[in-house]
C-alpha cells in the first residue's frame, strides 16, 4: 500500500471487535485505519452474540485488552463497531486508553479527504450528528453562534447550550445543503430533458471505480485527446469522496457516467443521510454499473458484493437495472481469470489501468441501451439544418440521403425523444 497513509506513526492503536465470526473484519478495520494515518499494532476478538451494553466487550476481555495495549504498546483503542457515549466513556475509563470507534475512524477519514464545498457541509453534519449523543463540552468553540441577548435561558447548563448551538448548526447545514440540492436537481432536469442515458458507477470503496472512469473517458470521450477525467486516483479508501459526471458517446450514442462515493460494510447511518443529495445519483440512473475488485478473495468478493447491495437497497436503488464488472484483471493470473469468468458468466473482466476488456464493457453498455431505442426515417427540409445538428447530437443516424425535398435520416432515437422530432417523420 502506499505510504502516503502513514504520516503519523505516533498513532499506535489495538484493534478490537465484538461478533460471533468476523474476525476477517478486522482487516478492513486496520485499512482504515492506516488510511486515516493509525498503525495497527494488534487485535483482540471476542466471540459473541451481542456487545456488552457498558463497555461493548466482556470484562475479562476489558482485562485482557488492556494488558495486549501495554504488551503492544498501543496508545489508542479502536473498536469495529459504533459505540454508544456510554461504551466509550466506560471502555476509556477501563483501558486508560483514548477509544474510537468504527464511525469516528470514517468520518475522520471523510474530514481529511472533502475536496468540494458540498463535501466539506455532508461530512461537518455527519460529524455534528454524531457527536450530538457524545457532548461533554465539545462545542463551546461554537458559542459565536448563538442568537445573542436574550438566547439563553435561566439556569441553561454549558452542556445544554453546547447541544442547542450543535442543533442550529446541523439545522443550517441541513438548509445550505438543500440549496445545493436543488441546483442539483436543476441540472438533473436538464439531463432527463435531453434524453441522454445516465449511468452510475457504483461499488465498494477502493474498488477501481475512478480509474475505470477515466479509462472509459479517455476511450470515448466526445473530444479526441481528452486523457481521462481528471480525477484523482489512489490505492487507498475513500480517496473519492465528490460526485463526478461526464459525457462518454459509444457508437455515436451519449451517456452520463456518474462516479459516486465508494460503499463499505457497516457504513455509518449519518454519513448515508449527510451524503443523501450525493448518492441519489445512483438512485436516479438508468444503469448501474456495480465495480467488485476481482483481486480480492472470493469470501471478501462476496463480503464487498453484499454491503453494495445492501446500501443499493437502503438508498432505493435495488430495482434500476445493473452490470457486475470485474476490476483489476491485470492482478490476476490466468486461473483466477478462468475461474471469475465460469462463477460470474455475465460480469465484463477488465482492467482499467492496462485497457484490457474496456471495449468489452463499452459494447455490453450498447446492447443494453439499443431495445429502448426506436427507429425512425426523418426528413429534414435544408432551412431546419439546426434540428438535424441536434438529431447527430442526440442520436446515431444509420442512413442519410441528401434529396431535393431536404435530407432523409433514418435514426435510433430513445423513445423520450420521438415526439421533439415528430414533425419530421415520413412513411416507410
Amino acid at each position: 500500500m502506499s505510504d502516503q497513509r502513514t504520516q503519523r506513526p505516533r498513532d499506535r492503536a489495538l484493534c478490537v471487535a465484538a461478533a460471533p465470526d468476523e474476525q476477517q473484519d478486522l482487516d478492513e478495520l486496520s485499512e482504515l485505519l492506516l488510511t486515516a494515518g493509525v498503525v495497527s499494532v494488534g487485535r483482540l476478538h471476542q466471540r459473541r452474540t451481542r456487545a456488552d451494553p457498558n463497555t461493548y466487550l466482556g470484562p475479562g476481555k476489558v482485562q485482557e485488552a488492556k494488558a495486549l495495549a501495554e504488551r503492544c504498546e498501543a496508545n489508542l483503542i479502536a473498536c469495529d463497531d459504533e459505540l454508544s457515549a456510554r461504551q466509550e466513556r466506560n471502555l476509556e475509563a477501563a483501558l486508560g486508553l483514548p477509544v474510537v470507534d468504527r464511525s469516528a475512524v470514517i468520518l475522520d477519514i471523510f474530514a481529511t479527504h472533502a475536496a468540494s464545498a458540498e463535501g466539506k457541509l455532508q461530512v461537518e453534519l455527519a460529524q455534528l450528528e454524531y457527536n450530538l449523543a457524545r457532548m461533554r463540552g465539545l462545542w463551546s468553540h461554537l458559542e459565536r453562534l448563538g442568537g445573542g441577548i436574550g438566547t439563553r435561558g435561566p439556569g441553561e447548563t454549558q452542556i445544554e447550550t453546547d447541544r442547542r448551538l450543535a442543533r442550529n448548526r446541523i439545522a443550517a447545514l441541513r438548509r445550505r445543503l438543500e440549496r445545493v440540492h436543488g441546483s442539483r436537481s436543476v441540472m438533473r432536469s436538464e439531463r432527463e430533458r435531453a434524453g441522454i442515458a445516465r449511468i452510475a458507477l457504483a461499488g465498494y470503496t477502493n474498488a477501481g471505480k475512478s480509474t475505470l472512469l477515466n479509462a472509459l473517458v479517455e476511450a470515448y470521450a466526445p473530444t479526441k485527446g481528452a486523457h481521462g477525467a481528471g480525477v484523482a486516483v489512489a490505492d487507498r479508501l475513500f480517496h473519492t469522496l465528490d460526485p463526478t459526471t461526464r459525457l462518454l458517446r459509444i457508437e455515436g450514442r451519449p451517456y452520463l457516467l456518474t462516479d459516486t462515493v465508494g460503499f463499505i460494510r457497516k457504513l455509518p447511518h449519518q454519513l448515508v443521510e449527510a451524503f443523501a443529495a450525493t448518492l441519489e445519483e445512483s438512485t436516479r440512473a438508468d444503469l448501474i454499473l456495480h465495480v467488485l475488485d476481482a483481486s480480492a478473495g472470493a469470501e471478501q468478493m462476496e463480503r464487498m458484493r453484499r454491503s453494495v447491495e445492501g446500501t443499493l437497497a437502503e438508498i432505493g436503488a435495488d430495482e434500476i437495472p445493473r452490470l457486475l464488472v470485474l476490476s483489476k484483471a491485470d492482478l490476476l493470473d490466468r486461473a483466477r481469470a478462468e475461474e471469475l469468468c465460469l462463477t460470474h458468466p455475465d460480469a465484463v473482466l477488465l482492467s482499467a489501468r492496462s485497457g484490457s476488456g474496456i471495449e468489452t464493457l463499452a459494447a455490453r453498455i450498447d446492447a443494453w441501451r439499443r431495445p429502448a431505442l426506436r427507429s425512425l426515417d426523418l426528413l429534414f427540409p435544408y432551412a431546419e439544418g439546426t434540428s438535424l445538428a441536434e438529431l447527430h447530437a442526440l442520436g446515431t443516424p444509420l442512413m442519410r440521403t441528401d434529396t431535393p425535398e431536404g435530407v432523409r435520416v433514418r435514426a435510433l432515437l430513445p423513445a423520450a425523444l420521438v415526439a421533439r422530432f415528430a414533425r419530421f417523420a415520413v412513411a416507410v
